[in-house]
């Protein structure tokens, strides 16, 4: 299998940059654990999130919840104000086998659902973004994964053959969406386990990766 498999693909949030609200929430709510959950739940919402990355405008979807929730205002505008703050470090462990799976000569790539508003300002902060291939999200394009058409779209944007691309995912919906177009799937839990996966699937990873780097050289 490693001789047909050219490409690996990452989602990013929750795989190799640890995106959470809460980062920022709990700045704001301190000790008061529950009444953020609350605000997530039910006002700055996963769904609502969701719309951004489908490519809404983050000033129009803000001032929409500021007219149903004009006591949380505040709270509400720090999610575009201070949406840096969101952001966290990296999955060290992951970044890791991304740099083995480049210096081991496969191309990678990231597809994410991701606001275009917001991702420029994570370049800055993680490196390894210059490093990949490609990267799609689905602010530029409008459309989140799990729909089939991004899926589709990526693969044509990067000229990449399905059945010899990894793609890699914390949501179960996002890689059996990838499963059914015939990319070859991998459901992230944490680094140790996505090594044991992709050493399953023959990619050379740690010291392969390193005999390869030197058998090309």
């Amino acid at each position: 299998m490693a001789t047909r498999i050219t490409a690996v693909v990452f989602d990013l949030g929750g795989v190799l940059i640890d995106w959470n609200p809460r980062h920022l929430y709990r700045k704001l709510f301190g000790a008061d654990e529950a009444a953020m959950e609350r605000f997530l739940a039910e006002v700055c919402t996963p769904e609502w999130n969701a719309s951004l990355d489908a490519g809404r405008p983050l000033a129009e979807a803000v001032a929409e919840l500021v007219a149903a929730h004009p006591d949380q205002a505040d709270l509400i505008t720090a999610y575009q104000l201070r949406w840096l703050e969101m952001l966290g470090g990296t999955f060290e462990g992951t970044v890791a086998i991304l740099r083995e799976l480049r210096g081991a000569g496969l191309r990678t790539y990231a597809l994410s659902n991701w606001s275009a508003e917001t991702f420029p300002g994570t370049r800055p902060r993680y490196p390894f973004l210059q490093e990949m291939d490609g990267i799609l999200v689905s602010g530029e394009v409008k459309v989140g994964k799990p729909d089939p058409a991004i899926f589709r779209e990526f693969l044509r944007r990067f000229g990449l053959t399905a059945q010899r691309t990894v793609y890699i995912d914390d949501w179960e919906r996002n890689v059996a969406a990838a499963a059914a177009l015939g990319m070859i799937p991998v459901r992230f839990t944490d680094a140790a386990r996505l090594r044991a996966d992709l050493r399953a699937l023959g990619l050379p990873l740690g010291a392969e990766a390193a005999g390869r780097r030197q058998s090309q050289g």
